[in-house]
């Protein structure tokens, strides 16, 4: 009967984690425990241990709550497996000893582009972006990337969030992703951080999907990201490297689609 009850217990808790694992954005108390189809001093409860054993997290200033970081550390865990991270990590570091630039790989989360490796240059870029860090897809090299290549299905509930707090943004984003998928390249310079530049190419698998992004980041005025230059020369060639070992064998990627 106690073996039972503890089973019961874990299920309830894990209930209330897939709510956060499935959200967009932290979620007040109220819409969590509707979500989880509890009331709110139940799933109260449940976050409490859940916070306490680093599942999930509370923001001081909102009080909502998100996933935690080993829930962060169990889905890369579960990832590493697959040749995309092992492959990825590979190319990752060849391509920052070949320009000396920091390169990151990143995937495709529930979440948005999610930075698995990180692999920092000679000249440290003056960023908080790490692994495991969460890229916007609004006005980051990697996050338009995804946004250019993947189902507008996947990308469109992300976008509205992040237009809200970046309204000027909207209305020439359509010609920023049209222009990267006719370059297959994705470039900014002091829109995410000031003072730093990026430039981002896909990495397709098998069928043509993208599979996930390789990105250069650097000093601006320093790493050159400008059309033809070194550095996106080889940061194209080293995703299309990626890509063909991933199995992509075509030269015509799948594009975005509603």
């Amino acid at each position: 009967m106690e073996r039972q009850a503890g089973v019961n217990s874990l299920e309830t808790g894990l209930r209330v984690a897939r709510v956060l694992a499935e959200s967009t954005q932290p979620l007040p108390l109220k819409d969590l425990a509707a979500l989880a189809q509890m009331s709110p001093a139940k799933a109260h409860r449940y976050l409490v241990s859940l916070i306490r054993a680093g599942l999930a997290e509370q923001d001081l200033e909102t009080g909502r709550y998100r996933l935690g970081p080993l829930a962060l550390e169990f889905g890369l865990g579960a990832l590493r497996g697959l040749d995309v991270l092992r492959l990825g990590a590979e190319a990752v570091a060849e391509l920052r000893a070949e320009i000396d630039e920091t390169v990151m790989l990143s995937i495709w989360g529930n979440k948005g582009p999610v930075v698995v490796r990180w692999e920092e240059s000679s000249r440290p870029v003056a960023t908080n972006v790490r692994a495991g860090w969460v890229m916007p897809l609004a006005n980051s090299a990697t996050g338009r990337l995804f946004a250019a290549f993947l189902p507008e299905s996947m990308t469109a509930p992300l976008l509205k969030e992040e237009f809200a707090r970046l309204p000027k943004l909207r209305a020439r984003y359509p010609a920023l992703l049209k222009e990267i998928r006719a370059e297959g390249l994705s470039r900014i310079e002091s829109e995410l951080q000031q003072g730093v530049g990026g430039i981002a190419a896909p990495v397709f698998g098998f069928g043509g999907t993208m599979t996930a992004a390789l990105t250069a980041v650097g000093i601006k005025g320093v790493i050159d990201v400008g059309r033809g230059s070194r550095t996106a020369k080889a940061v194209e060639r080293a995703a299309r490297e990626l890509s063909v070992r991933l199995g992509f064998a075509g030269s015509k990627p799948k594009t975005r689609r509603p």
